[in-house]
C-alpha cells in the first residue's frame, strides 16, 4: 500500500473478524467445551486441512480440506442419531483455534495465511454457524426430513460460499484498487471448481455424521484431500509452463537484441493495465505470455533494432516483426490465442483485440521512458496521449495512467 494506512473495509472487516474470534473464545473458555469429541474431530480436521494447504492458490481457496470440516461442523445438527449441543460461538472457537495450530508450519517458512484468509473463515464459518445451530436447537430442522433436510444444508452451504467469495473479492478489490466486477467474476468461477467441491464434502460429511458418526469425517474428507494433491500438481506443471515460456521470453536478451528485464517489466505492467481494465483469469494469462513473448520475432533480424526499440520503426517493419513473432509461438505450441496476440500488436489499433492494444502500449510506454532520462516516465505517457492516428488506444492509455498513479507515480503526476 505505499506506506498508506488500511483501506476502510479491510480494517472493518479484520476488526469484525477480531471481535467475532476473541468473544467465542471467551465464551467458549467460561462455559467449556460441549461434545468433546465432536470438536476435536473436526478440530483435527481443520488441522490437517491447514497443514496441508496450498500455498501456490493466489487468492483462492487455499486450503480446501479445511474448509470444508470448518462448515461441516458449523451445520452439525446431530452424532450417530443423538442430537448436538453446541453452540455458533464454539465452532467459531474450535475452528480458529485448529486453524491457527495448522498454521504454525507455514508461519515458521514465511509462509502462513494471511490475516484476510483468516477474517473469511472466522467470518463465514460464523455466518453458518450462526444460521443454522439457533434454529436447529429450536427445533425448527426438525420438521424436515429426508431430501429436504439435505437441500437446506446444501443451500446454507451455498448461500455462505456465495458471500464468501464476495467479500474475497471485496477485500481483493480494496488491497488492489483493481475493478471489483472481474475480481468477482473470477471468484465465482472458482466457486465452480474447488468451491463445489468443499461445499458437497461439507454438506455430505455434515449429514453422514448425523447418521453414522464420527467414522464419516475421515472417510468423506479423503476424497477431497486427493483432489487438493492433484490440483497442487497441476500448479506445479503450469508454473512449469510459465517458466519455460520466461526462458524463451529472454531469448532476444541474451542475444543482445533487447535490453535486459524489458520483457519481464512488459509483462508485469500489462497484467496491471489488463486487471484494471477488467479482464478475467485466463485472459490474464494469455496476456502474461504474449508481453513476454511480444519481442521474439526480433531474432529473426540481422541486424538488431538499437535497444531492441521497434516502436520508433516503420509500421511495415513492426508488422513483419510481429508475424514472424507469432508464428515462432505457434511453433512452440503455446496457446493459439497468445500467438494471435503477440502477431496483432502491429495492426491498426481499431483492428486489434484488447490483449495485443496493451502488449503494443506498454511495451512503447517502456521504451520511450526507458530512454528519456529522469523524467523519463511522465514524457512517454504525455507521447503516448499525443500518438497521432489512433496509435495507441485511448482507453489503454488511460488505465496505463491510472495504474502509474496508484503504484509509480503521484496522481498529480500521473493524471
Amino acid at each position: 500500500m505505499n506506506g498508506r494506512r488500511p483501506p476502510l473495509l479491510l480494517t472493518l472487516v479484520h476488526t469484525c473478524a477480531a471481535l467475532l474470534a476473541s468473544l467465542s473464545l471467551a465464551v467458549t473458555f467460561w462455559t467449556g467445551l460441549e461434545e468433546r469429541g465432536v470438536a476435536l474431530a473436526f478440530g483435527v480436521l481443520v488441522t490437517v486441512g491447514e497443514l496441508t494447504r496450498w500455498t501456490g492458490a493466489q487468492g483462492r481457496e487455499a486450503a480446501p480440506l479445511a474448509a470444508a470440516g470448518a462448515l461441516s461442523y458449523a451445520l452439525q445438527g446431530a452424532d450417530a442419531g443423538q442430537p448436538t449441543r453446541h453452540g455458533a460461538l464454539q465452532v467459531v472457537s474450535v475452528v480458529l483455534a485448529a486453524a491457527l495450530l495448522g498454521s504454525v508450519p507455514h508461519i515458521a517458512r514465511g509462509h502462513g495465511p494471511t490475516l484476510d484468509h483468516l477474517a473469511r473463515r472466522v467470518l463465514t464459518v460464523g455466518f453458518a454457524a450462526a444460521c443454522f445451530q439457533p434454529l436447529y436447537h429450536q427445533g425448527t430442522f426438525g420438521k424436515w426430513g429426508g431430501p429436504a433436510y439435505a437441500l437446506l444444508v446444501l443451500a446454507l452451504l451455498s448461500l455462505t460460499a456465495l458471500c464468501d467469495a464476495v467479500l474475497a473479492a471485496a477485500l481483493a478489490h480494496s488491497r488492489s484498487r483493481w475493478p471489483f466486477g472481474p475480481l468477482l467474476r473470477d471468484e465465482l468461477r472458482a466457486l465452480l471448481g474447488i468451491g463445489s467441491a468443499v461445499c458437497a464434502t461439507g454438506a455430505v460429511m455434515a449429514l453422514a455424521v448425523a447418521v453414522v458418526g464420527l467414522w464419516a469425517v475421515p472417510v468423506f474428507s479423503l476424497p477431497l484431500l486427493l483432489t487438493q494433491l492433484s490440483l497442487r500438481r497441476y500448479a506445479a506443471v503450469r508454473a512449469t509452463y510459465r517458466q519455460t515460456i520466461a526462458s524463451l521470453a529472454r531469448a532476444t536478451e541474451i542475444a543482445g537484441y533487447t535490453p535486459a528485464g524489458h520483457a519481464r517489466r512488459v509483462a508485469t505492467l500489462s497484467l496491471a493495465v489488463g486487471r484494471d481494465l477488467g479482464l478475467s483469469g485466463s485472459e490474464l494469462t494469455v496476456l502474461e505470455y504474449a508481453a513476454l513473448m511480444h519481442d521474439i520475432g526480433q531474432l529473426s533480424l540481422v541486424d538488431p533494432v538499437p535497444a531492441g526499440a521497434t516502436a520508433t520503426l516503420p509500421q511495415s517493419e513492426q508488422r513483419r516483426i510481429a508475424l514472424l513473432g507469432g508464428a515462432v509461438v505457434r511453433q512452440t505450441g503455446v496457446n493459439a490465442q497468445v500467438a494471435a496476440v503477440v502477431e496483432r500488436q502491429a495492426d491498426p489499433c481499431a483492428e486489434q483485440p484488447l490483449g495485443a492494444r496493451i502488449v503494443r502500449a506498454v511495451n512503447a510506454y517502456e521504451e520511450k521512458a526507458r530512454e528519456a532520462g529522469p523524467g523519463g516516465p511522465l514524457a512517454a505517457l504525455e507521447e503516448l496521449r499525443l500518438g497521432g492516428a489512433g496509435a495507441y488506444a485511448p482507453e489503454v492509455v488511460a488505465a496505463l495512467a491510472r495504474v502509474l498513479a496508484r503504484d509509480c507515480l503521484t496522481p498529480a503526476q500521473a493524471g
